[in-house]
Order: C-alpha cells, then structure tokens, then sequence
C-alpha cells in the first residue's frame, strides 16, 4: 500500500511539473504589465495635454482654443473608432494588406497576450494612444484656416484609410513586418504618414491669409516650451514602451531615446544662434521634438553612440528641411509637421540600417540582413507608406470638401476661430 502511494505521489508531481510550465506561460506578467499601464498613460499624456499646449502655444491668441479643441476631439474620436474596428483591422489576422474583423468592438480579447505576457485590453489601448496622437499631429499643418467640421471628418477617414494599414503592415504582420522592416516606436507608421499627409494637407489646403508676407509669431513660447517639456516625458511610454516588456531592451530605448532628444535641441540651438545671433526658446523645443521623432523608428535597435548621431542628424537636417519649405517654397506647413516629424522619421528610419550594427553599439542584424539588405527593406518601407499617405489624404481632403467644406470664410479667419467656431476666448483681453 505504502509503495502504492508512493507511485501515485510521484506521477502527481511529475503531472504537475508538466503542467507548470503551461500556466506560467499562461499567467499575466505582472512586472511588464505594470510597466505597460504606466507606459499608456505617459503617451496618452504627449496628446493631452503635451502636444495641445505645445501647438497651441505656437498659433495667434485668437485661435490657441480651436487648436487645444482639435486635440481633444481627436482623441475623443479615435479611441472610438479603434475600439469599434481600428484595432481588429490593424493587428488580427494575416493579411499582407490589411487585418480583419474579428475583434472589432474588441471582442474576444485574450487575457494573456504573448510574447509578454500582459493583458490584451491593455495592448489595446496602448496601441490606441499611437492611434490618437498621429492625426493629432497633422492638425499643425492647417491650423488657424480650416472648419471644426473638416477636423473631425478627416481625422475620421484618415485614421481608418491612412493609419490603420500602415499599422498592420509594420506591426500588424502585414507585407512589410514579413520583410523585416524596422520601426520599433512609429517612424513609419506614426511620423512619416503624418508628416507626408501634413505637407499634402499644406499645399492642398493653401496657406493662412497673409503667408508668408507678414510675420505670424507664436503667441505664448511659454506654453509651447511646458507643452514640448510633457512630450519628452511622454516620449519614454511612446518608445520605451514599445519594447512592451520592463527589461533591457526597454532600459536601452530609454537612454537612447533622452540623449538624442538632447542632442536635437543642442545641435538646433547652436544653428540658430550662429545664423541669427540669438537661440530661442521655440527653436530649442524644436530641436528637442526633432530629435525624439528621429530616434523613434530606432530606439530598440541603436546604442548610445548611435543616439548621439541621430540627435545630431535631426537637428540640422529637421532645421534645414523647415528653412527650406518655409523660405524657398514658401509653403504654410504652419507648424513645421512635415519638417520636424517627417522628415525626422525618414531620417531615424533609414540611419537605423546602419546604425544598428554592433560595431555602433547596436543590437546587430537579424539573422540574413546586413546593411545592405536592411537599407533596401527601410526605403521600401518608407516609399510605399509616404506614397499611399499622400495619395489617400489628397483624396480624403477632396471629399471632405465635398460633403462639408474645407476652409473657413476669410472673414471668419481675421477674427480667429476661437470665437467664431467655438463661442469662447482663451484670453479676456
């Protein structure tokens, strides 16, 4: 009997030591989690209340409200429409094109989401951060000149047609994740589609009544400078959390990520002072977001050495690309998407190549890439991504000002939109 129960004992544990393994796979991780919620909130916070303030201290003070307006409802709008179909549509399925619609109203969500092991509602709406702050972004393009209405009917379309293909073919296990694509945080997904689709939205809309003849200063750089002092906190949930696990890689992106910010705003800064004798306070931030946008696509893949090149690059091509389109082209960018974000995130995009190699202090290539193969892969990737955001927000603009108009009356725009659009003031003047 007792050798009986011996037996019966032993083929427990060894039953139980089979199964350990399995739950533990299955269990929530709860040091990544708690990691990752804390990592949402800090992105969530770079739209609300960081890029608000940071755009809305750039405009003219008749219209810093409508700015602060088009960023909440943006976010409002979004985090809707990705919990209705945006999210299914970017990450389930195995389409090379698109997702499916499996999970649209976010059913079916699995408690344990692999590889690390946090809650997929969670994911959920990590991801819906990313979601709000790219059409957000675009908003820079054409403040002070468009309807209230044309915001929320093209942030509708362009989230849906734009970004959420985007999204699945970089991170979703679309065509370009199958390629080996790098973009760890957004440099495609999030920067290059907004920058491309503000500088379309620039040149298709037009520029505000008296570009670029009179002078139109930002009406508080102390607001634009506490706004840029948020995203750059809120940059660490936006890059460090996408490793979506509290670990190495996410310590690596963390540093990475600061001191490219810090060589952005050093490197803008000095050009500025040189060229105009005195550094401002609006180019510093500018630099600093420059050189966070440029290290976004690569900040799971490069070391510090790396960081301090790209910080470098940002500043002076993102300084460069604004003089030029501004001053040469005279297009009304008006707050320098396309020069700061896109071409920033072309930038990180392609130096992530090279810089990724380990003799830089990078994680080194995956296995059968190389410098070569890696910076074929980045230009494709770039190409087609830049190549449908354009056409797309051409056209979505087009039936936007089909169905409810683009432009405000020229009227309207003199008094500002604070007050016409919205019945308020943001200063009692």
């Amino acid at each position: 009997m007792g050798s009986l129960l011996r037996a019966a004992g032993a083929t427990l544990a060894i039953m139980l030591l089979a199964m350990a393994p399995a739950e533990a796979a299955e269990a929530v991780n709860a040091g990544n989690t708690a990691w990752i919620l804390t990592a949402t909130a800090l992105v969530l916070f770079m739209t609300l209340p960081g890029l608000a303030l940071f755009y809305g201290g750039l405009v003219r003070s008749r219209n810093v409200l409508s700015v602060l307006m088009h960023c909440f409802a943006i976010a409002c709008l979004v985090s809707v429409l990705w919990a209705l179909v945006g999210y299914s549509l970017s990450f389930t399925g195995e389409g090379a094109i698109i997702g499916t619609l499996d999970k649209a109203f976010l059913v079916d969500l699995v408690a344990v989401k692999a590889p690390s092991n946090i809650p997929e509602a969670l994911f959920v709406m990590f991801q819906m951060t990313f979601a709000i702050i790219t059409p957000a972004l675009i908003v820079g393009a054409f403040p002070e000149r468009v309807s209230f209405a044309f915001v929320l009917l093209f942030a509708a379309l362009w989230l849906l047609i734009v970004y959420v293909p985007a999204a699945h073919w970089v991170w979703g296990g679309g065509w370009l994740n199958a390629m080996g694509v790098i973009d760890f945080a957004g440099g495609i997904v999030v920067h290059t589609t907004a920058g491309v689709s503000a500088l379309v939205a620039a040149i298709v809309i037009g520029s505000r009544h008296g570009f670029p003849n009179h002078v139109m200063p930002p009406h508080n750089p102390g607001m634009t400078m506490a706004g840029a002092a948020m995203l750059w906190v809120g940059w660490f949930g936006f890059n460090v959390g996408s490793a979506l696990a509290a670990d190495g890689s996410a310590s690596q992106a963390m540093l990475v990520t600061h001191l490219s910010a810090a060589l952005g705003a050093l490197t803008w800064m000095t050009i500025e002072w040189v060229k105009f004798g005195k550094p401002s306070s609006v180019g510093l931030v500018t630099g600093l977001i420059a050189g966070l946008a440029t290290i976004t696509p690569a900040s799971g893949n490069v070391g510090p050495m790396g960081a301090m090149v790209i910080g470098i690059a940002a500043g002076v091509f993102c300084f460069t690309a604004t003089r030029y389109l501004k001053v040469r082209l005279k297009i009304d960018d008006s707050l320098d998407v396309f020069a700061v974000h896109g071409v920033g995130g072309m930038l990180g995009t392609l130096m992530v190549a090279g810089l990724t190699a380990a003799r830089f202090g990078g994680i080194g290539y995956a296995e059968g890439m190389g410098f070569a193969a890696q910076g074929k892969v980045q230009v494709l990737g770039i190409v087609a991504v830049a190549a449908w955001s354009a056409v797309a927000t051409f056209v979505i603009i087009k039936v936007v000002d089909a169905i409810a108009g683009v432009r405000v009356r020229p009227e309207t725009e003199t008094e500002g939109l604070d007050l016409t659009a919205h019945g308020e003031r943001a200063y009692d003047l």
